[in-house]
């Protein structure tokens, strides 16, 4: 019996397959959809095996999604070990029903990773046709993730009838920022009436991060105030005092706060009504362009990818230079301003894929915080992997580096849920 947990993007869900009882992934996979071309791909791996691939020819985002986890059930099937290796594979996969070996009797319960639930849903819930009702009144918030969350709900339903499926939603993490927070200085009633208000975004990978750090610290959770480095395609760092959020860089949406791979981050609002009312650019043109066009892609004009505009400073490309360097001081001065918000804190805390992977980052944002007590150590920045210190031995605030586990959290959170359903009352 497993735990299936799906994290759908607008063009790519990860997915992974955990053991019911004792939470070990069983296989990982990542879906990349390419859109209106009709072309997907789907990569698999477990544990001790090569890794599977299939191109696929599918029509839509559901169906993209549905064929995936055709395929897991095809090569995972019935005994839990790969049955098959077929490399590049023909579209018939989106077509093939997933009740073949039985495979649906071997998933439990599906976990959805899902963005926004505003001040409604505070808690993991489980996913009904009201739900997911309520889940797309938010879609104009997280308008690249929200749909594709609802697409992956509705291809589980296809592929895995009758299986119980629970969401876990990022700005639940951050129900207990205070209202001195949240709020935007604008008129109230936006507020009231509209619901404009700071939420907070990754946060299931900030809970993870949470945990974690007090495990390597060696302290109870609630003893601990930590700042979060979250930094991969998308970025966010949050303030987390006695084990609670108080606040995060991201705001109404995942656009504010650091600058991303392709989204701008906090800009001057007053540059957003100059251009288009000097440029005339229309509402749909510039949300295209800070989600797509902007970040590390907007000033390096070399890639969205990290890796990439890195590797094209080393060759001397000066904009791919600027841009790193834009980026490391945007985080460096959020993490000093969510410094001051703690009073106290023990760590320093980086993650996600260029958080763990980026020494030059680590190195350029703590340069400068040994005012708030960050010392780095540049051996074990350097050559140091997850989960570790690589802060110096008496730097006064501990710097962690952590590999999130958001699917982990969220697999944890189905079996709960399952369980307590299905356990009878002690009275």
């Amino acid at each position: 019996m497993g735990i299936l947990v799906l994290n759908a993007g607008s063009s790519t869900v990860k997915f992974a397959l955990f053991g019911f009882d004792t939470l070990e992934v069983l296989v990982r996979g990542l879906l990349d959809w390419a859109g209106k071309t009709g072309q997907a791909t789907v990569r698999m791996e477990m544990p001790g095996q090569g890794p599977i691939r299939q191109d696929l020819e599918v029509p839509s985002y559901r169906e993209a999604v549905f064929a995936a986890l055709n395929l897991l059930q095809r090569s995972f099937g019935t005994s839990g070990v790969a049955l098959t290796n077929r490399g590049t594979g023909a579209a018939s996969a989106a077509s093939e029903k997933a009740a073949e070996g039985n495979f649906g009797q071997k998933i439990r319960i599906v976990g959805h990773r899902l963005i926004h639930g505003g001040e409604e849903i505070r808690t993991p819930v489980w996913i009904d046709a009201q739900m997911k009702q309520t889940i797309a009144r938010y879609r104009h918030l997280a308008p690249l993730h929200i749909p594709a969350g609802l697409e992956a709900i509705a291809a589980a339903e296809e592929a895995l009838p009758g299986t119980p499926q629970i969401g876990v939603f990022d700005t639940a993490f951050f129900a207990d920022i205070p209202p001195a927070a949240y709020l935007y200085p604008v008129p109230y009633e936006w507020y009231t009436q509209w619901g404009i208000r700071r939420y907070g975004f990754h946060g299931t990978s900030h809970a993870y991060c949470t945990e974690r750090a007090a495990q390597l610290l060696d302290r109870p959770v609630e003893q601990v105030n930590l700042i979060i480095c979250h930094l991969g395609q998308g970025s966010s760092a949050t303030a987390v005092q006695a084990g609670k959020a108080i606040t995060n860089t991201m705001g109404f949406t995942p656009l504010e706060g650091f600058m991303m791979g392709s989204r701008s981050g906090t800009v001057d609002p007053g540059i957003l009504l100059y251009v288009m009312r000097e440029h005339g650019l229309s509402v749909e043109e510039l949300d295209h362009i800070l989600h797509h066009r902007s970040g590390l892609l907007g000033l390096s004009g070399v890639s969205s990818d990290f890796r990439q505009v890195e590797a094209a400073a080393a060759q001397g490309n000066q904009r791919a230079q600027l841009a790193l360097d834009v980026y490391a001081y945007r985080v460096r001065a959020m993490v000093g301003s969510l410094a001051v918000t703690l009073g106290r804190v023990d760590a320093l805390v980086f993650t996600g894929g260029i958080g763990e992977n980026s020494s030059w980052l680590r190195k350029e944002v703590c340069r400068g915080l040994e005012c708030i007590g960050v010392h780095l150590d540049p051996e074990k920045n350097q050559h140091l992997r997850p989960d570790t210190d690589i802060a110096q031995a008496a730097s006064p605030v501990r710097v962690l580096l952590i590999h999130t586990r958001e699917d982990y959290m969220i697999a944890r959170c189905a079996r709960q849920m399952l369980l307590e359903r299905t356990t009878p009352e002690i009275r």
